[in-house]
């Protein structure tokens, strides 16, 4: 017979990725290894090894409406999570989709570029994620250089330093919080903080790992939908998922000739170096 449980259900918009390291193939492996089950709504195909991003190709934003639509007719969804766009008429797409479901917490990845600095958003779906996205976002993850260009106006150089003011601003578009990453900081640690509404609400600090990795956020924005899927309040689900992230990171393997892969699956691994052994 089968099982009367019913996992915590999470809706990732995202764009594939071939390699499966970061975009909806990501998505799809940290909220299973957490334990959801995830449906997924194709805003883009990329065409992406693990050095960088060659081209993409953006869905037809009615396809994303029906998409959308048709799963949550269907299935009740805990959690939104929102990562690379396609085009400013997905961002309208997609907040018309997500308004109907106000309470239903909405995690928002601004992937604004490639780990390698490939282009993914130009400056006028910067402008509509602000207008149209931020105001329904629970929990915003910007690295150090996604959160300086969210807040500068076109044209602008993008400043150096100032993230509490970046926060607080990006507060200002209206998201109830907003999770600045320290990955691409010089710091001898990666600090990552927590901003809410009252300022800072908790700062993790994480041994810095050597190397680059293919995914990191999307890990991370990922894994924070699932815990918050779970029942965790903000907080919690960040200090999780960032100890869920740098568990896949350390446990990081290099299957390319670019970027490591984070290990989703680490848990799942037999780690005993004595295994096997008599």
């Amino acid at each position: 017979m089968p099982s009367p449980h019913i996992p915590p259900i999470v809706l990732a918009f995202a764009a594939t990725d071939p390699t499966s390291g970061a975009g909806l193939q990501a998505d799809i492996l940290t909220l299973s290894a957490l334990g959801c089950h995830p449906l997924s709504v194709v805003t883009a195909v990329t065409v992406q090894d693990t050095a960088g991003v060659d081209g993409v190709m953006a869905i037809d934003s009615d396809w994303i409406i029906d998409q959308a639509r048709v799963v949550l007719e269907d299935m009740p969804v805990a959690a939104f999570k929102i990562g690379v766009l396609g085009s400013v008429e997905n961002i309208a797409a997609i907040a018309e989709v997500v308004s109907d479901y106000p309470d239903v917490p909405l995690v928002l990845d601004p992937v604004l570029a490639s780990g390698r600095g490939d282009e993914l958003s130009s400056e006028d779906m910067v402008s509509a994620l602000r207008e149209l996205l931020l105001p329904q976002t629970t929990i915003l993850t910007p690295n150090g250089a996604e959160a300086r260009r969210l807040v500068q106006d076109e044209g602008e150089e993008p400043e150096v330093g100032g993230l509490d003011e970046c926060a607080r601003r990006l507060l200002a578009f209206g998201c109830e919080y907003v999770l600045i990453t320290g990955t691409h900081e010089n710091t001898p640690q990666v600090v990552n903080t927590l901003y809410g509404p009252d300022g800072v609400v908790r700062s993790d600090n994480w041994e810095r790992l050597a190397g680059s990795y293919h995914g990191s956020g999307c890990t991370l924005a990922s894994a924070i939908a699932a815990m918050l899927a779970n029942g965790l309040d903000v907080p919690e689900a960040v200090h999780e998922a960032q100890e869920y992230t740098w568990q896949t990171l350390s446990a990081a393997f290099r299957a390319g000739m670019g970027q490591y892969m984070p290990d989703r699956f680490f848990w799942a691994r037999d780690v005993d170096e004595g295994a096997g052994e008599e």
